[in-house]
């Protein structure tokens, strides 16, 4: 090749910059380098959707709350950006240890995971997290979890998104009973993941509620669960639709976008988290 031609395409390919690829919000896909670049594009705001592996009726897969959860989550994060934690489903399902395929750890274990969880992502950036979550089971384990973040300093906040309750208006529901693997959770499975839903399967079993304990509403006991469902499948999910899926998907991304900005704006949390465990070593000097 002539000395002047080799001049002219060492020119050009010093000269040519490649188009810089869309960061990603998948937390395990970011190189290094780029994850400096995401955490500060994120302003230091994570998602860590939380879901479970449990039985959810014949035709939805075991990893149900922790698909759905997920998708909701990435979603909402490519519109509103946050770096998102890979799949966790180390929560509370001891009511469906009974079923194949539960995976139930201890609860010291769920606690523990998930606070060794948050505090290495706040070592690597994350000082805001946002616990999305995706499993019923879990509902009180992540309020209480983030109020044991006051038993000690942290230099990063925890907030809990709980599961959202149905949506107003859109198509009209067909059950009244829809609490797991029902109606609106497959729905949403055919938005998340079409290719696991088996609406066929539905109806090989009932998810109707068996009324077994005789108790006052007001009176909590942790059988309740199974006195009503056994076959741990509450509602009738061969009705599901994927116009009803797409209605509540959107009304959870904008749950989840709203989430991730008011937590971007939050610049109080902190500072008063801070200033109440320095006054819990002197009790006796706080006045009113």
């Amino acid at each position: 090749m002539p000395r002047n031609l080799i001049a002219v395409v060492v020119l050009l390919c010093s000269s040519w910059s490649w188009p810089q690829s869309k960061l990603s919000v998948h937390w395990e896909e970011l190189t290094a380098a780029d994850f400096r670049t995401a955490i500060q594009q994120s302003q230091g705001t994570c998602l860590l959707p939380f879901g479970i592996l449990e039985k959810h009726g014949e035709h939805l897969p075991l990893g149900t709350d922790l698909l759905k959860v997920r998708y909701a989550a990435l979603r909402a994060a490519e519109q509103e950006y946050a770096v998102v934690f890979p799949e966790y489903y180390f929560g509370q399902i001891f009511e469906a240890q009974h079923e194949p395929g539960t995976i139930a750890y201890s609860t010291h274990l769920q606690l523990e995971l998930l606070q060794e969880t948050t505090d290495e992502m706040a070592r690597n950036g994350c000082k805001k997290v946002i616990i999305v979550n995706g499993h019923g089971g879990n509902e009180n384990l992540l309020p209480f979890f983030a109020q044991t973040q006051l038993e000690k300093p942290h230099d990063y906040v925890v907030y809990v998104l709980p599961i959202l309750g149905a949506p107003e208006g859109g198509p009209p529901k067909k059950t009244s009973v829809d609490m797991h693997a029902g109606e609106s959770e497959t729905s949403k499975m055919l938005i998340a993941r079409p290719d696991l839903v088996y609406l066929e399967r539905a109806n090989q079993e009932s998810g109707a509620d068996q009324a077994r304990l005789k108790l006052p509403d007001e009176l909590y006991t942790a059988i309740w669960w199974y006195a009503r469902f056994p076959n741990h499948y509450a509602g009738d999910g061969s009705v599901a639709t994927r116009e009803r899926g797409q209605f509540e998907m959107d009304d959870w991304n904008r749950a989840i976008v709203s989430a991730i900005r008011a937590v971007k704006a939050d610049q109080t949390s902190l500072p008063l988290q801070n200033e109440f465990l320095e006054k819990t070593k002197h009790p006796l000097d706080t006045r009113p």
